[in-house]
C-alpha cells in the first residue's frame, strides 16, 4: 500500500484494511481548481490536513463542489519538497476515538501544495492564481506569531519596516508575501475576497487585518504603491477579515499509529523532522471531536461548508463561543490540570482524568464554578461542550498531551481562563466563597514556579515570559517552611495584567496565600491540599 496516486488505483486493498477513500476524480478535480481556484490555504502543517482537507472531502464526496484545496506552504518548504509531493497531495487522517478505536480516511482534496518562496515558480503561479475572479477565501493556520508587526510597545518590528523598502514583490517576511499577492489581486481588477484566519487566537481575524494593513500603510508611505491598495484592504465590502474559532487537537505523529498503519500494510509511514523541526508524517492523528464557527462575511460567495458541519454567524456570536471555550469550558480545565499534573508528575492529560481529585478538580472548575456565569453563545451548547471535552477528548488515551506542554506560559493565560470567572462573580454579586478550585489552581501555580514536585524533588517549569521575575518574587520560600516570607507572593497576586484583576482587591489573596503556604509543608502536601480543599 502506497500512499501515491497510482497506489490507489487498487482501491480494494485499501478498502479491506478499512480506510475511506476520496468518491471523486482527482485528475479533474486538479485541472478544475487551477482552471478557477476558489479556496487557497496558508500552513499546510496538521490541523490544515486534519481539518480543512477534511471539510472539503466532505463537499467533493457529496458532488456539493468540483474545485479543491490549494496549500501555500510559507515556512517551511520541506514539507512540500518531503512529504506532500512525495505523495502527490494525498494524507491520511487517524481519527482516534475515545473508546480506543480509529477511523482511517485517505484525503484527497488537496489539489496543489505550493510554496510561498518569492524565489520559487510557485510564487508566480500563487500570484496568478489570487488574480482569478473565482477566488473566493484565503484562509490561515499559520500561529499567532505570522501575524505579529510590532513588539509589546507598538513598535513596528525591523523585519517588517524593512518591507517598506521595496515594493510588494521583493516581500521577504511571511506577511508581507501575503500581502503581496493581495497586491496582485488588487492589480487585476481590486477582486473581492475573504482572507479568514483559522488559528486559535482570540480576534484573529482583527490580528490579521492589521498585519494587512500595516504592510499597505508602510507601502503607500514610501510610495512603493498607490493609495488606493490601503482604501482597498481596509474595504470590508472587498476585502473581509471574518473572525472564527477553531477547536480540534492535533498532536505530532504518533508512533503507535504508525506502526499501526503499517500493520495494514502501508509503505513509508514514517515521520520526518525537518530542518526546521517540524514533526510531519504522511498520517494526522486526531481526536475526534472538532469545532469551527466563522463570521459569515464573505464579499465573493463561498462555499457551502455548512454541509460539511461549520458554523457561519455573526461576529458577535463567534466571540461568545471563544469567551465560552477560553474562559470557561476548555481551557481553564487544560491548565488547572496542567499545573498539578506537573507537580504531581503525570506526563499525559488524559492519564489525569483516572485520578480521582484530578477528575473532581476538572469537573469542578467547569460544571460548578464555571457554568453558572458562563458567556452562552446560543450556537452551542456551553453544558454539552464541556461534557465532551470531560468525558470524551481530556480522558482519551490516544491523545497525548503532556500538562508540560499546556503549562507553557501560563502567566500569559490566567487572565483570560480564570479571570473572567472571577470578575463575572464579583459583578453578579455571587459568594466568592463558591470559588474553591480556581484559588487552589492560582496556589498551585505558585507552588509550581519554586521548581519542586509533591514528592520534593526538582521538577522542570515549561517556558514563560515572566519566568524570571516571577521567581524573583520568589525567592527564599522553600519546601518545608511553616512561615515563609510572603511579601513577594502578595506582589504577584496583586497584578492585574497577570490575572486580569487584582487578587488582593478582589477578596482573594489571604486564601490563595494559605492554600500555598500549606502545599509547602511538606512531601505530599500538594496532594493533600488538592484533596482537602475539593471536598
Amino acid at each position: 500500500m502506497r500512499l501515491t496516486d497510482e497506489g490507489l488505483k487498487d482501491r480494494q486493498v485499501w478498502l479491506k484494511q478499512g480506510y475511506a477513500l476520496p468518491e471523486f476524480d482527482r485528475e479533474s478535480l486538479r485541472q478544475a481548481t487551477l482552471k478557477t481556484p476558489r479556496w487557497i490555504h496558508f500552513g499546510a502543517g496538521n490541523i490544515f490536513r486534519a481539518y480543512p482537507m477534511m471539510l472539503m472531502q466532505k463537499l467533493l464526496n457529496a458532488g456539493l463542489a468540483a474545485e479543491g484545496l490549494i496549500a501555500a506552504e510559507g515556512y517551511d518548504d520541506e514539507i512540500v519538497d518531503k512529504m506532500l509531493k512525495p505523495h502527490d497531495e494525498l494524507n491520511i487522517l487517524v481519527t482516534l476515538k475515545a473508546s480506543g478505536s480509529v477511523e482511517k480516511t485517505v484525503i484527497g482534496s488537496l489539489a496543489a501544495a505550493l510554496k510561498l518562496n518569492p524565489d520559487s515558480s510557485d510564487f508566480t503561479m500563487l500570484s496568478n492564481l489570487f488574480q482569478q475572479p473565482s477566488l473566493q477565501m484565503a484562509s490561515f493556520t499559520i500561529t499567532e506569531k505570522g501575524y505579529r508587526v510590532s513588539d509589546e510597545n507598538g513598535e513596528i518590528l525591523p523585519e517588517i519596516s524593512a518591507e517598506f523598502n521595496h515594493q510588494p514583490q521583493a516581500a521577504r517576511s511571511y506577511i508581507g508575501r501575503v500581502a503581496a499577492l493581495l497586491y496582485c489581486r488588487y492589480k487585476n481588477g481590486a477582486l473581492p475576497i475573504a482572507m479568514v484566519s483559522m488559528d486559535n487566537c482570540s480576534h484573529n481575524g482583527e490580528k490579521l487585518k492589521k498585519a494587512i494593513v500595516t504592510l499597505a500603510e508602510g507601502w503607500v508611505r514610501s510610495g512603493q504603491v498607490e493609495p488606493g491598495f490601503l482604501d482597498y484592504v481596509q474595504d470590508e465590502q472587498r476585502v473581509s477579515f471574518p473572525w472564527t474559532m477553531i477547536d480540534k487537537i492535533t498532536p505530532r505523529p504518533d508512533p503507535t499509529i504508525e506502526e499501526r498503519l503499517r500493520q495494514d500494510g502501508l509503505e513509508q509511514a514514517e515521520p520526518i523532522i525537518t530542518s526546521k523541526h517540524t514533526y510531519i508524517a504522511p498520517f494526522v492523528n486526531a481526536e475526534e471531536c472538532e469545532y469551527l464557527v466563522i463570521e459569515d462575511r464573505f464579499p465573493n460567495g463561498r462555499l457551502p461548508l455548512e454541509k460539511a458541519g461549520v458554523m457561519f454567524a455573526d461576529r458577535q456570536t463567534v466571540e461568545k463561543v471563544e469567551r465560552m471555550k477560553v474562559s470557561t469550558c476548555l481551557n481553564p480545565v487544560h491548565t488547572g490540570l496542567a499545573v498539578f499534573g506537573c507537580l504531581l508528575g503525570f506526563t499525559k492529560i488524559s492519564d489525569e482524568m483516572q485520578d480521582a481529585d484530578l477528575n473532581q478538580l476538572a469537573n469542578r472548575i467547569g460544571r460548578i464554578e464555571g457554568l453558572p456565569v458562563v458567556t452562552d453563545p446560543k450556537i452551542l451548547s456551553p453544558r454539552q461542550f464541556l461534557d465532551e471535552v470531560l468525558t470524551l477528548r481530556i480522558p482519551n488515551p490516544f491523545m497525548p498531551d503532556t500538562p508540560q506542554r499546556i503549562a507553557t506560559d501560563t502567566s500569559q493565560k490566567l487572565g483570560v481562563r480564570f479571570g473572567e470567572t472571577v470578575k463575572a462573580y464579583l459583578n453578579e454579586n455571587r459568594p466568592l466563597s463558591d470559588l474553591k478550585a480556581i484559588p487552589l489552581v492560582y496556589a498551585g501555580w505558585l507552588r509550581y514556579l519554586l521548581g519542586i514536585d509533591d514528592q520534593g524533588q526538582p521538577m522542570p517549569i515549561s517556558p514563560d515570559p515572566l519566568l524570571d521575575q516571577l521567581r524573583e518574587h520568589l525567592t527564599g520560600i522553600q519546601l518545608g517552611q511553616s512561615e515563609p516570607q510572603l511579601d513577594g507572593v502578595r506582589s504577584i497576586l496583586k497584578n492585574s495584567t497577570i490575572f486580569g484583576l487584582d487578587l488582593e482587591a478582589a477578596g482573594l489573596a489571604d486564601l490563595i496565600e494559605a492554600l500555598f503556604v500549606a502545599m509547602l509543608q511538606a512531601p505530599g502536601a500538594v496532594r493533600k491540599v488538592l484533596h482537602e480543599q475539593l471536598q
